[in-house]
């Protein structure tokens, strides 16, 4: 078995694994018997290019995997990669920055597959700033900041938020499950899994969530104006054809109660040195 070969069976193992299904369960997905299935998954037979765009559809692989398989298996890529502020992108980054933009003064922040940082409005730049203050010239700077790296800093977010035993747990599983189809976070989980046993202890982290009353989980952070509260929805592309599209998502934040409205909407108008 030749190395791309090898890397094949091993890439289409995990994206089947990631979704939790049985070679007979992905098998009656693809229109395919159990044994083709299973003697492409160990090598022994070669997909053709549509079973194998297919049968990664049915995984819902990352884009960037689904490429990576393609080229693995010998055909050309089947997704574009152009960078976000390439000419080719240009409309799909106007639409991003209009979306951030219209959520102001409220917080809203562009952020990729590994949770880096891509874009953010007035009114994230405002919370991060105020809550990490150390984060101005970062965020200003251009230069690269990724949300997880900012939370587990010594010094960093997890130290403000008021509720971490409770949303601690929740953000944990939810980066364990995207973990699953990018191996690339796992680092990142560890270290937050690290950080949470070390603030709340093992105890209250392997314990099963809390019941919430609330219909959404909500972050509260202490600030130098009183506890801010926020709950947050999360925007992507529909059916994005390029993988840069498919790895982002706009994180918008909600005032949880009318004392963080009033603090946000004062706050981020009054503040000159947001841009």
């Amino acid at each position: 078995m030749d190395t791309a070969t090898h890397m094949l069976r091993d890439t289409l193992k995990q994206a089947r694994s990631a979704r939790r299904l049985s070679q007979l369960e992905l098998a009656l997905r693809v229109g395919v018997s159990q044994r083709h299935l299973s003697f492409v998954e160990s090598g022994r037979a070669k997909p053709s290019r549509q079973l194998l765009l297919t049968w990664l559809q049915e995984l819902q692989a990352p884009l960037a995997v689904r490429n990576a398989a393609m080229l693995q298996a010998g055909y050309a890529p089947a997704f574009g990669t152009a960078e976000l502020d390439s000419p080719a992108m240009a409309q799909a980054n106007a639409a991003l920055l209009q979306l951030i933009r219209s959520h102001d003064p409220m917080p809203a922040i562009i952020i990729d597959a590994q949770w880096n940082v891509v874009h953010l409005n007035r009114g994230a730049q405002w919370l991060v700033t105020t809550l990490v203050p150390w984060t101005s010239k970062l965020l200003t700077s251009g230069a690269s900041t990724n949300m997880i790296d900012l939370l587990t800093h010594p010094d960093g977010l997890a130290n403000q938020i008021v509720n971490l035993q409770e949303v601690g747990p929740a953000f944990l599983a939810q980066l364990r499950e995207e973990s699953s189809g990018q191996p690339a976070l796992t680092t990142k989980a560890l270290a937050v899994e690290a950080l949470l046993r070390a603030r709340i202890g093992a105890k209250a982290l392997d314990a099963r969530l809390p019941n919430i009353a609330s219909p959404v989980l909500t972050t509260r952070y202490a600030s130098a104006f009183g506890e801010l509260a926020f709950f947050s929805m999360f925007t992507t592309f529909g059916t994005p054809q390029n993988i840069t599209l498919a790895s982002l998502r706009v994180e918008h934040l909600f005032a949880a109660n009318e004392a963080t409205r009033a603090v946000i909407s004062q706050q981020v108008v009054s503040s000159p040195h947001i841009i």
